[in-house]
Order: C-alpha cells, then sequence, then structure tokens
C-alpha cells in the first residue's frame, strides 16, 4: 500500500485558528473530517497527525505544530521515518499573490517567498514537492504580515469554505489519481453560484 503525505501549514494555537495564513490547516482538517480521522499530538514529531486509508492508498495528514517558519522540522521528520518519497508529499499552503476563490496544485517550483514551503523544500532537499496553493487575497499596499495573520472578513467566509472543500477534494483527485488529472480537473476559481433567472 503506497504512502502519501498531506501536510497542511499553519501556526498553532487559537489566535491563528481562522487566520489567512492557516488554510493549509483548514484543508486538512476537513479531510479528517471526511476520512472520520482523528488528529493526535504527536511530540516526536512535532506535529498533529491523522491517518487514514482513502482507495489503495495510506495518507497521513499532518499540521506542523513548529511554526510556520519551521514547517519543514516535521514534514521532514515524517518523510524519513515513513519513508516517504518527496513525490508523495503534498504541502498545502496559502497564496497571498493568488486571488481569493482560487486554487493552484503545482508539482514543484521554488518557495515563491513561502517561509514555510521554504523550510520544507530546505528539509526535504528538493524543490519537485507537489504543493497546493490557496488564494487569500492580494495583500496590496497593507503590510504583507499583517495581511496573512489576519482574519477573514465576513463577506469572504462563504467563499472560503467553498474554497477548502475544493481544495480537499483537489487533494483527494491527487492521491486516488495523480497531479495530472488533479490540476486539470481543480485548478482555478471556484465556480460562481448561478443567478435564478438563468
Amino acid at each position: 500500500m503506497e504512502t502519501y503525505l498531506i501536510a497542511g501549514l499553519g501556526n498553532p494555537g487559537a489566535d491563528y485558528a481562522l487566520t489567512r495564513h492557516n488554510v493549509g490547516f483548514g484543508v486538512t482538517g476537513l479531510l479528517a473530517e471526511r476520512w472520520k480521522a482523528m488528529f493526535s499530538q504527536e511530540s516526536s514529531f512535532q506535529a498533529r497527525l491523522a491517518f487514514a486509508n482513502y482507495g489503495e492508498s495510506r495518507v497521513c495528514l499532518c499540521q506542523p505544530l513548529t511554526w510556520m517558519n519551521l514547517s519543514g522540522k516535521a514534514v521532514g521528520a515524517l518523510t524519513r521515518y515513513y519513508k516517504i518519497k518527496a513525490e508523495n508529499v503534498l504541502v498545502v499552503l496559502d497564496d497571498a499573490d493568488l486571488p481569493l476563490g482560487r486554487v493552484r496544485m503545482r508539482p514543484g517550483g521554488s518557495s515563491g517567498g513561502h517561509r514555510g514551503m521554504e523550510s520544507v523544500i530546505l528539509h526535504l532537499g528538493t524543490e519537485d514537492i507537489p504543493r497546493l496553493k490557496v488564494g487569500i487575497g492580494d495583500a496590496g499596499q497593507r503590510r504583507i504580515t499583517r495581511h496573512v495573520l489576519g482574519r477573514f472578513g465576513e463577506e469572504e467566509l462563504p467563499v472560503m469554505e467553498k474554497v477548502l472543500s475544493r481544495a480537499a477534494d483537489q487533494a483527494q483527485c491527487w492521491v486516488a489519481h495523480g497531479i495530472q488529472k488533479a490540476m486539470n480537473e481543480f485548478n482555478g476559481a471556484v465556480a460562481p453560484e448561478k443567478r435564478e433567472n438563468e
């Protein structure tokens, strides 16, 4: 049975629970709900972990507790312990350059300035790590730190619920059918609701 790791990046603690920076925790939390998997804190990996079987695969859901900028410590330790190939690791993270309402999966590439992704690349020793970016809106002229650590506005929450659901669907597709199909079917914007007269 092939083992996959889905690492949702974020910051631990109630103060950060619903911030833009924690969408990775949101997606992995939703997957755990769908798969009826329970998270438990594993101090040896500095992470919260949940395990589930999905299709013919074994999946480890990970929420690093190392703080965002040191996410790679937990992800690296897990990949070594469970002997998981980099191509079987999916990092779910926020992207301030991606508009709110969009998701984008990629097979690899640079960190794009995201410190959490930078840490994962450092600890895995390769940029060839699949990643699922969740758009959190353009920071514009605002300070980026204030933006990513801020909470979603009331008008944004319904959109984010749909985005997190779409991201979870995409992660499931990645496990079951591979990255190409997952990118082709899910990359892009959440479809707008149809008006009643359409």
